[in-house]
């Protein structure tokens, strides 16, 4: 049985997470232009939710405050995983630009 060690003496969880080198995988440099569109749509949809008062589709209570934001980032999030609006085609080819640059 392997010992359980607390998180500072686990020497992986040590310091700061080693992130790969930017455009060594297109793959993840993807789903980072992705992430980032829908962070940036989140960022958009979310004032159109807040003039809608509570109950209606929502059910109202103290709960639903919670929830909403929720909702509108898994809203931003399918958005963006679909056809998005270009943010993130936009977001990619700055990305390559700059490992171009960089190279």
């Amino acid at each position: 049985m392997t010992p359980v060690l607390p998180p500072a003496a686990d020497p992986r969880l040590a310091g700061a997470p080693a992130s790969p080198r930017p455009g060594a995988d297109p793959a993840a440099m993807a789903r980072t232009a992705r992430a980032f569109e829908a962070m940036a749509l989140g960022a958009l949809l979310q004032p159109m939710f807040e003039g809608l008062g509570k109950g209606g589709a929502f059910g109202g209570g103290p709960g639903e405050e919670m929830w909403r934001p929720m909702l509108v980032n898994e809203f931003a999030r399918a958005i963006a995983e679909g056809r998005g609006l270009g943010i993130g085609d936009a977001v990619m080819r700055q990305m390559i630009a700059m490992q171009e640059q960089r190279a």
